[in-house]
């Protein structure tokens, strides 16, 4: 077995990685053997200078999904809720019939997943949202591919208040954060404003300054809404690990870990292969490897577990090179922890491959994000343009150069400024029914024009 983690080591490490790639504050947490090391470094808001602590709450964005998607399955268990039944059972007034619950955990639904309409802050919020969702686009064929979708997530939350009778903030705590005794993580601003919280940061002139916004809409509670620490995010995945610690069998916490849709980009690089009910999948150094990212203004969180060693590690994270340090610190803990070897980063061939530009060119458009693929000398380039809520993130276009990886896939790969020198899948697709789209991020997004 390998070596404990010494908590001095750990908090030296974390201060060291977090300087080097200019991230204001982190807070990390292993869970190994049943104990948990934590360690917090930085500062929690450049304009007020306070000190991270171990305590203290940031935003976890997407991993928040995996918090719901356990309430929902909690729900699937007592039978309140049929994992395959149409949503129009439980949410009467959604149009299309043939959406499952599985389809929204599972990302496979092909509904533009990135509505993030503010429907106010009232206990409505999201029996309001649900009529915003009447004009969104498909993205893809239902069950077709995976399409990262927060618009789902949101629906599943609106299915939690359905069957339950409580709001889903209420629902969330007296389910899951009060049985697991969690006593820092919180969905409400005046909840999380009880704590040291951090707030995001974010570079639009290449310097870093607090965002403009702190957190996101009522209505992106579901998917993205969660505030807690480092520790009580692996508290969190323990229960994964441990059978469920009484609040979900054994049985479910292993199926919510079972592939259930295959991600495009098939596991390049460290990205998922599949994905499970609510569960990033990974297979590194032949073992599987369950986690979840989240991004929200200006703030990152990350989390991997190791089921087979019962390990678990969370950063999270308030702007600057969050990615790279995830990374820097993730290799080692892993190996020390499981004696997994992360896989080498994704990275172009030495010899460029010849792309045929017209079989790729156009415009792909989706919620909040529009794409122009042009032709660039003897490759093409992705011009992202974002909208809305995203754009507090991404404010100005982004041009994506794109480099093929073989001359018989259509997979290509390009790195974005808010992940530097990480190189990210890019997969051009075409349906059974002649629809094509780009694959990008995790999101479907449709060519809709020249």
């Amino acid at each position: 077995m390998p070596p404990a983690i010494a908590s001095s080591s750990l908090q030296q490490r974390l201060d060291e990685a977090r300087e080097a790639h200019g991230v204001p504050a982190a807070s990390l947490a292993v869970l190994r053997d049943g104990k948990i090391d934590t360690a917090a470094s930085g500062i929690l808001n450049l304009d007020t200078d306070v000190e991270a602590t171990t305590d203290s709450l940031f935003q976890i964005g997407s991993i928040t999904k995996v918090w719901t998607a356990t309430v929902v399955m909690k729900l699937v268990e007592d039978g309140r809720i049929e994992l395959d039944a149409p949503l129009r059972r439980y949410i009467p007034e959604f149009t299309v019939d043939e959406i499952t619950i599985r389809h929204l955990l599972t990302h496979s639904s092909g509904i533009d997943g990135d509505n993030l309409a503010d429907t106010g802050r009232g206990d409505d919020a999201l029996a309001k949202y649900v009529a915003t969702c009447a004009a969104l686009q498909r993205v893809h064929p239902v069950g077709a591919t995976m399409s990262y979708c927060n618009t789902g997530y949101t629906l599943l939350g609106r299915v939690i208040e359905v069957v339950t009778g409580r709001v889903w903030d209420t629902a969330m705590r007296e389910l899951l954060f009060e049985p697991l005794e969690l006593t820092h993580t919180a969905t409400l601003p005046e909840d999380v404003l009880r704590f040291r919280a951090a707030i995001g940061h974010i570079s639009p002139a290449g310097t870093l300054v607090t965002a403009s916004k702190w957190g996101l809409p009522r209505t992106a509670g579901p998917p993205g809404a969660i505030c807690s620490t480092a520790s009580e995010v692996v508290r969190f995945a323990r229960l994964h690990l441990s059978g469920g610690e009484g609040i979900v069998d054994a049985s479910t916490a292993a199926a919510m870990q079972q592939p259930q849709v295959a991600v495009p980009s098939a596991g390049v690089g460290t990205s998922a292969a599949h994905w499970g009910l609510g569960w990033e999948l990974f297979e590194w150094d032949g073992r599987r490897v369950v986690g979840h990212d989240g991004n929200t203004i200006g703030q990152a969180a990350f989390l991997r577990v190791v089921p087979d060693a019962g390990v678990a590690i969370a950063l999270l994270t308030n702007g600057g090179g969050a990615m790279g340090l995830f990374r820097d610190l993730l290799e080692p803990l892993l190996s020390e922890t499981t004696g997994i070897a992360l896989p080498a980063e994704l990275a172009p061939p030495q010899k460029p491959v010849a792309v045929d530009a017209a079989a790729y060119l156009g415009v792909y458009e989706r919620e909040s994000s529009s794409l122009r693929v042009e032709a660039r000398g003897d490759g093409i380039v992705a011009v992202m343009t974002m909208t809305g809520i995203a754009a507090e993130i991404t404010p100005e276009p982004v041009e994506l150069p794109l480099e093929r990886v073989a001359a018989d896939d259509d997979l290509f790969v390009t790195q974005h400024p808010a992940a530097p020198g990480m190189w990210l899948p890019v997969r051009f697709m075409t349906f059974a029914d002649g629809s094509r789209i780009v694959h990008l991020g995790g999101r479907a997004t449709p060519r809709v024009g020249d």
